[in-house]
């Protein structure tokens, strides 16, 4: 199985997958980002673009990196990774489901307030950092349009990393 850890720059994914994969037995965290830096160091570059994911490659190399995981080690793989265009989700999505592997597909969500002030005080990549601060808006159009319908939203604004994993670990576990 895959738990998808989905939500925009600055919800706690990558905090809250780590502490998921301690409360689920038998888990892994993938994160699908290592597959975009892999296509960001091929020379001479891919076309130019400000977001990995649109080149078409990644999304077909994140199903097939996954489930090969899975046909491997089996268990749970944890997967921390925004996806805010609705095509690449559901091309994602559809590629897992033809190999049969489930996916339980949560939201980190946290009002555009507390988003802000996170990203302010962002040790990772620096405080406003202006790539989190780009993809406010588009998290905001895509959980208003699609994202929150096709997810279980857990809401991080009040919530610690450990109470969002627990809480995730539970329904998996349920």
């Amino acid at each position: 199985m895959i738990v998808w850890l989905n939500g925009t720059h600055g919800a706690g994914k990558t905090t809250t997958g780590a502490l998921v994969q301690r409360l689920l037995p038998d888990s892994r965290v993938f994160d699908a980002e290592k597959v975009g830096e892999t296509l960001m160091d091929i020379t001479p570059g891919l076309p130019d673009t400000d977001n990995f994911q649109h080149w078409p490659p990644w999304r077909p190399l994140v199903v097939e990196t996954a489930r090969r995981v899975l046909d491997y080690t089996g268990g749970t793989l944890v997967m921390p990774m925004t996806v805010l265009v609705e095509e690449y989700w559901r091309e994602i999505a559809g590629g897992l489901a033809a190999h049969g592997v489930p996916v339980r597909h949560f939201v980190l969500h946290a009002d555009q307030e507390t988003l802000r002030a996170r990203i302010a005080g962002d040790s990772v990549l620096g405080p406003d950092s202006p790539f989190r601060l780009r993809y406010l808006e588009p998290y905001a159009e895509a959980a208003r349009t699609w994202l929150h319908a096709e997810a279980e939203v857990v809401d991080t604004t009040h919530l610690t990393p450990a109470g969002a994993a627990l809480r995730i670990a539970e329904a998996v576990k349920a």
